[in-house]
Formats: C-alpha cells, structure tokens, sequence
C-alpha cells in the first residue's frame, strides 16, 4: 500500500490491547502484561468484554467505551471478531491495528474470507494493519513491547523485520544475550496489509535506524519490493536472510533458462540488484551488520593475514579461496620493510607468519606495515595464545594502531579463556571480532560483497548507442504466432524474432521436405546444417535431430533420409513440422554460451547467462539478472560465471568481444521488457570470440499475458518508458524532451559543467563544482517507478546528445505527493525552456495520480519564483526561511 500512518506503529501515544486478559497462558494476557510493563510512557487501555479490570487496571467493554482515540490497537481476539473491530476502530479514528489473531482464512459467511472482510473493513479509513498471525512488534526507545515475545528488546539503532514468528522469539533471546539492541523489532505475520516494501521505505527514512535486517521466507509485489530496497540500501546498510533455498522450486521446463523460474538464483540477482546483502543465517546477519557499522568498507578485495602460527594462516587462506577471495600478494617493497623488524625464519609472503614467540613489538611492526600496503585492502589478524606473551598485552599494543587504521582490520583471537580478555578489550574498541579463521574470512567476504552491490547499485554506464529496435516489425511477428496458439516456436521464427532486435544469427531457413531443403541449402550456400524441427522433441542432438556440415546436396538428403528413420524408430510419436538449413558459422575459436529469458513468478522476467552447448546441463554454470540491463549489469552478469574467464582469453587464444556480448545481453533485456508474450527463450549456443557472436540456435515458448497494456507491468524494475519521448519546437529549434537514462552521465557532467557558479548555488543550495559518482548515479539511475526526470536534449557538436535542461520530481511512496527541481543550462535561460520542461513534468505527474507537487527555492531565485506562479504555483515563504511552491492537480492536469 504505501507509508501512510505507518507512523503511529512506531510512535503512538496511546495503546488499546483488545482482548487483554487476566487468563494464565492467554496471549492476550501475555500481550497485556508486556505492554503495561514496558515502560510506554502513553496512555494505555485493556479492553474486555466480559470483565472490569485487567491486572489491577479498570477495562472498558468495547471500542466505543474507550476515553479517546488509540493511535495503536492490538486485537488478540478470535479471527471471527477482528473485520468488525476493525471497521470499529477505522471509525473511531484509529488508523494503527496490530493484529496477533490467527486464522483469519476462514470464512466470513458472505463469499469472503475473514482475511479479506478485514481489509475491507480497514479500507475505507486508511488504517494500516500489521499482520494477522503475527507475534507483534517493540518499539523499545519509547517501552513499547506491542507483543507476545517471552523478552523486552534492547534500545538500539538496528531494525529488524522477520516473516517467522518462531523466529523473532529466538533472535530476540539470542540478541539480548549479546546485548545487541533495536531501534524496532516487527514480526510481519502474513503481511495482508503492511509488508516488506512498506516498511523498508518507512526505515530507509527513519533517522533512529542505523540499519535495516530482514529475515524473509517468500516476497510479493515485486516491484514494490525492489523500488523500496534500492531505495532503502542506497542510504543504509540493509540485509536479509531469504530462507527456502532448496532446489525443490526448480521445474522441468521447456527450455534450459524455464527451468530457472522459482529458483534461489532468481532471489540472489534481485537482492544483489537491490544492493543489500544476502547472508544465510541468523548469526551471519548479526556479524555482517557489526562488521558494516564498526568497519570503514574496503577499497578492493585483497586480504592480508597476520598471524604467529602457520596452520591458522593456512586455515584463512584455505577460506578466502573456497570464497572466491583474493589474497593480496605483497610487493617486495612490503616484504623488505616486514623483513627489517621480523626474524629471519617469517614467512617472506602472504600470510605473513610472524613466528609463535612473536612479542607484542613484533605484532606492532608487523601489522604498522601491511596497513601502510597499498597491495592490501584490509588486514585479518590472527593470533593463538602462547606462554610467551599474553594475549591481552598483544591486544593493548594492537588497539590503537587498529583503531585508526586507513583500511578494516579484523581480529581472530583463537582459543578460550586465555584469549578472552584480548576478546573484549577489541570488541570494547569497536574492532570486529571473530572465533575462527574461517568465520573471519566470511566477514571480510560479507564486506567485500555489500561493497560490490553498492558500487553495482552506483555504477555509471558509458554512453552506448545500439540501434533501435523494430518493435513494430515484432509485434507483427509475434501476433502471427499467437494466431495458432500460444506455446514452443521452433528456431526460424525466434531467429526472426532476434533479428528484429539487431542480435546477429546465422542465415535460416524452415523448410518442409527434401527438395525444399535443398533448394534452400543453395541459396544459404554448402556447407549446411540440418536439424529436425518438432513441437514434442525438446533436444534434437539427443535423438540425431542435427546433421553438421553437409558439403553438397548428396549428403544433406542422406543426413535428412537417416534422420527421419532415426526418429521413425525411436520416437514414433514425435510431430515432425519439417526442418531448418542454415548455413555453418566456421569460428574454431569461439566459445558456447547460452543466453536467454525465463519469467518467474514472483520477479517476473529474468535473463540468464552461462556456459551452453549440450552439456549446459552438466557444466551448470550461469547466472541470472534482473532486466532491464546496460552494459554494466550486462558486464557483471558475463563476471559471475566461469565462463567468464575463458572470455578474457587463455593459451594464445585472444579475448572474446565482450562488448558484442554484453549489447546482446542489453538487447535480450530489452526483448523481456517489450514482450510480455515471451514466457522463455534459449539462444543456445551463441558463439562467442574476438569477432563478435553470432547465434546458432534459438527457441522460444510464449504465453498469452492475463492483460493487455504496458508491456513493463510484469517486470520487477520498470525498463525506461519509450512512450514519454516527445518531440517539440521552439526557440532552441527542434528538441527532443525524454525521461533520463543511466547512459546520459557524460552528457549530464557536462551540463553541469554548463552552469555557472550562481545556477548551481540556486540548485543545489550550496557551492560544488563537481558531481560525486554517488550523486551522478542518484541523478541518472532513477527508479522509474517512484521518479522521473525529464531532460531536453539536441544533438551537440560531436554528434552525441547534449543535455540543455532537466525537470525531476522525487514521488513519495504513497504515489500522492512529488518534490520538484528545474534547471536550465546558464546560456539558455529566458528561451521558454524551462516552462516546457515543466509542463511536461505535470503532465506526467497528473497521469500517475500525484494530488501534491511542491518544491523549495532560495529567497533570491527570483525566475524560479516567477516561473512556479506562471505555471499556477502558489508561492509563500516557508518557515526555515526558503520559498515554498506548490500547486495540487486534478487527474487531467487542471489545478484545483
């Protein structure tokens, strides 16, 4: 639904347990008793039916009895009873309910379940319902334990949000125990109402939340999701453990990538994409958001390991390479300088083995170097106790270089007792702890994971100019198809199908027989390939349905002869359609790959990439990614396979083009986007190698979507929308007004380059003279579901398209209120820019329903004022000083 009131979850001022019980082992006598001891500081008020006090406190019969309005109510009563309270309290003014009730889908008696009666009780006033078959939730800054959890939580600043009941009482045992605090702590239930998506765009905003912990056993409205976790984990960290990893989601499918829907890939590429980070149990969660709020993030990947044994060095390094990590390999330069405070038997390389009767001194010298290493990107210290030395006074000496250190340090003191005190004095100094080599190479790993999603999630593409697509031509081509029925589509009319989207495919032609093959294997020109085209044969190598290099006619009528006898004899009951000549592509060099679509049914399209052939199955490298894709997305989906490293070449065979790869993964992307019909495609092999690629063989499975419109509904990202570009005249001449693109960076550094220093200062309320990567991504790689930026653009004088003005409004999530900003280039002003990029903002606004667009400006931008009144603003001083514009808009675009 959106943000609003979830307010009063989290800051009520008053609290009604409906239900609340003196009863022993009730939940409503446990919900009671937490609430009225937590120390809230509101007024709190127990409602009973049938008796009139609980605990000692006088109870009121009924909703309408109650002295005044509760911001929140918590309803512990049987599911038959809650539609009602509800619709009682939506009328009341409540617009908070906490619902623990269980079992709400039974019946209602009217056609509904009592799940949906309750939704619709709650409608029509707004109020926001967290659960049912919920344990609650904890608000400990303010005492508020609005649940049935055997413990009080913590204050803190982590929140946490978990599907699982069982679950929340077990971390909140396990939290307490290590006093890890909360700033809230929520049990979502079955998430009718308030979920995922709505409570991370509520975190992602509040200022008593450092970071945001989830813990999820299945996701819905994917869209929302993903909108409100980018936008969550661009500002703080934010983590989730994504539970029922099993393969048992996997199906049989039609194609390779079909067999993908459902799967855990699936969720670890939308997370990844999200830039949170994904950790697999409870513990990890805990260690990976320590080690994030105590630890400056690593510039690279490279780990140091110091240690005073050589088997705990091996143990570390053993991890980080069953990881995927990266040893850093100390320059000799580095080494000289280790080798002047170190005795002559240390190790001479990474992991630097200072001996086990190394002194405090040693330890000190040791680690000063490597944090000096520009070879190194962090620094994992591990120490077993001796006689020698204890290991507190090795910690002593440590701290305060670990303290200010240039790069993250992580400490593993082994053992028990006789290491404890070294525990604690790191722990006391913030440095991140951990029992275990190997639990401390995860953490390291944890971090240089969230590190990569974060640059993914602000990585700016270079400009790429791929030709458009004829999405006209392959509307045409696919209606055609559906025309007998949606389901397989052999390999000629997918090949058509990528052609139209300017992927590049070997010449193909279907034919029907014999002297049809032929005559198109002499127009496609020998030597030929032959392969048998049937709705009911899923793999034709398997049954001898493929025929390679076939010199001259003899041989493709004998090839075609032997294959139907073939089939005839082994699979009597296969539909034979006829067969597809196409011409061999003569690339000894070049690799298989397998790149194709595949819709899942919670993130809808997806698109995957690996090594192909036919053994795709057993060589089962790929990875999947979220469309729509640019060439970065494209590159870090190649980087995520084995594959990845024969591309880049290997014994004298040079390296893959792998921006020709990386437009056909684009364009694969753009294929999701722009047809809905496209249930699954395999482009299997796509040949790859310094020439470019070029696709073999291709098929295709579609489906006829529930709905007709946009083709974007479906995805889980909404791909760039083609459909707002217009097209208008004035006294710049002939410009082109369009939503931004990641693409469009270059030229957005150089629009800001355009204004002078005072523009910007009206801007940006402040002197910059340049843009940090971070606020170029923010600016260029919107989120088309919650912003928009309209840019003007022209052809400049290199050809490429030039940015003269931009208007950007930033949507709540509640879709009702959007902030705007315009800014024209400094040369460009007074030319009716800035008017036309406006009206085109508030036409999109009005179509996306936006009541409320307002914007601040200084005092002395005196344009900005004139042009917001021009444009039926009401424009009023605001209270911090700056000038307030607003302006409320009917659907049709009409002030009111």
């Amino acid at each position: 639904m959106s943000i609003r009131n979830l307010s009063h979850f989290f800051s009520p001022s008053s609290v009604a347990v409906i239900g609340a019980s003196d009863r022993a082992g009730s939940v409503g006598a446990t919900v009671w008793r937490n609430v009225a001891g937590g120390g809230f500081r509101g007024a709190i008020w127990p409602v009973n039916r049938r008796h009139a006090s609980v605990g000692g406190q006088p109870a009121f019969a009924t909703v309408g009895d109650l002295p005044g309005v509760p911001d929140l109510a918590v309803l512990c009563t049987p599911a038959a009873t809650v539609p009602a309270l509800i619709g009682e309290l939506g009328a009341a003014g409540c617009r908070a309910a906490v619902v623990i009730s269980a079992g709400l889908d039974g019946d209602a008696g009217d056609g509904r379940t009592l799940r949906e009666a309750m939704l619709a009780a709650a409608r029509p006033w707004l109020l926001r319902i967290l659960g049912p078959n919920c344990v609650g939730m904890l608000v400990p800054g303010i005492g508020l334990n609005a649940s049935f959890a055997p413990l009080a939580a913590l204050p803190g600043r982590l929140a946490f949000v978990a599907q699982s009941g069982a679950l929340v009482t077990a971390v909140l045992d396990w939290a307490t125990a290590r006093r890890i605090g909360f700033s809230c702590f929520v049990s979502l239930g079955d998430g009718s109402d308030v979920d995922f998506g709505d409570l991370l765009d509520y975190l992602a905003a509040d200022a008593g939340t450092d970071a945001i912990l989830l813990y999820a056993e299945s996701l819905r409205h994917a869209r929302k999701f993903m909108s409100a976790a980018r936008g969550a984990a661009r500002g703080k960290p934010t983590l989730i453990v994504k539970a029922g990893r099993g393969a048992d989601a996997a199906r049989a499918a039609f194609s390779h990538t079909g067999a993908m829907a459902g799967s855990d890939l699936v969720y670890d590429a939308a997370l990844r994409r999200a830039g949170m980070l994904r950790v697999f149990t409870t513990g990890e969660l805990f260690d990976a958001v320590a080690m994030l709020a105590r630890t400056r993030p690593p510039r690279g990947e490279r780990l140091a390991i110091l240690t005073n044994g050589g088997g705990p060095g091996v143990m570390a390094t053993d991890a980080l390479s069953d990881a995927g990590g990266v040893l850093a390999r100390l320059a000799p330069s580095t080494v000289a300088r280790l080798g002047e405070g170190l005795p002559a038997l240390w190790s001479h390389a990474n992991p630097v083995d200072i001996i086990g009767d190394a002194p405090a001194a040693r330890y000190r010298h040791a680690l000063g170097v490597l944090l000096e290493a520009p070879e190194a990107d962090a620094v994992l210290l591990i120490h077993a106790p001796t006689a020698i030395v204890p290991s507190a006074e090795v910690a002593r000496a440590l701290l305060p270089l670990m303290a200010d250190a240039p790069r993250p340090v992580l400490c593993c003191w082994l053992g028990g007792d006789s290491v404890a005190e070294a525990r604690r004095l790191s722990m006391d100094a913030g440095i991140p702890v951990f029992d275990t080599p190997e639990e401390a190479v995860k953490g390291f790993q944890q971090l240089v994971d969230y590190r990569r999603n974060q640059a993914l999630l602000m990585q700016v593409p270079g400009a790429c100019e791929l030709a458009v697509p004829d999405r006209a031509g392959a509307r045409v081509q696919i209606a055609a198809l559906l025309e007998d029925g949606a389901g397989p589509v052999g390999e000629s009319p997918t090949k058509a199908l990528l052609r139209a989207y300017g992927i590049p495919v070997v010449a193909t032609e279907q034919v029907s027989g014999r002297e049809a093959a032929l005559a198109a294997a002499q127009r496609v020109g020998y030597p030929v390939a032959l392969k048998i085209v049937s709705p009911d044969i899923a793999h034709k190598s398997d049954v001898g349905g493929v025929a390679l290099d076939l010199a001259d006619p003899a041989a493709l009528a004998a090839a075609l002869d032997g294959m139907l006898l073939r089939l005839g004899r082994e699979r009597p009951q296969a539909r034979v359609r006829g067969f597809t000549v196409q011409a061999m592509a003569r690339r000894p060099l070049a690799l298989e790959l397998i790149v194709g679509i595949s819709t899942d049914p919670v993130f809808g399209p997806v698109v995957l990439f690996g090594h192909g052939g036919i053994a795709v199955e057993v060589t089962a490298d790929k990875a999947i990614a979220l469309p729509p894709l640019n060439r970065v997305l494209a590159a870090d989906l190649v980087s995520r396979t084995r594959v990845a490293r024969l591309l880049a070449g290997y014994r004298g065979r040079p390296p893959a083009d792998i921006d020709a790869l990386c437009d056909v993964l684009v364009r694969v992307g753009q294929l999701a986007a722009d047809v809905p019909e496209l249930a699954e495609l395999d482009i299997n092999p796509l040949l790859a190698d310094a020439g470019g690629v070029v696709a073999l063989d291709a098929r295709m499975r579609l489906e006829r979507p529930p709905t007709r419109g946009d083709a974007g509904v479906r995805m889980a990202i909404l791909p760039y929308p083609d459909q707002l570009e217009r097209r208008i005249d004035g006294a710049l001449g002939p410009l082109t007004l369009r939503p931004i693109r990641p693409e469009d960076a270059p030229a957005h550094i150089a629009f800001f380059h355009a204004l002078t220093p005072l523009d910007v200062h009206m801007r940006m309320f402040g002197l910059m003279r340049e843009l940090t990567p971070q606020q170029l991504a923010r600016f260029t790689q919107i989120d088309y579901a919650r912003e928009m930026a309209f840019i003007a653009t022209r052809p400049g004088p290199s050809g490429a398209d030039e940015t003269l003005g931009v208007a950007r409004v930033v949507i709540d999530p509640d879709g009702m209120r959007g902030e705007f900003a315009v800014t024209v280039r400094s040369d460009l002003k007074r030319r009716g820019l800035g008017r036309q990029l406006m009206h085109c903002l508030l036409d999109y606004c009005a179509a996306r329903g936006v009541a409320l667009v307002e914007g601040v400006a200084l005092p002395e931008n005196a344009g900005m004022h004139a042009l917001a009144r021009a444009l039926g603003f009401s424009v009023h001083p605001a209270p911090d000083g700056m000038v307030a514009m607003r302006r409320t808009l009917a659907p049709n675009g009409e002030a009111r």
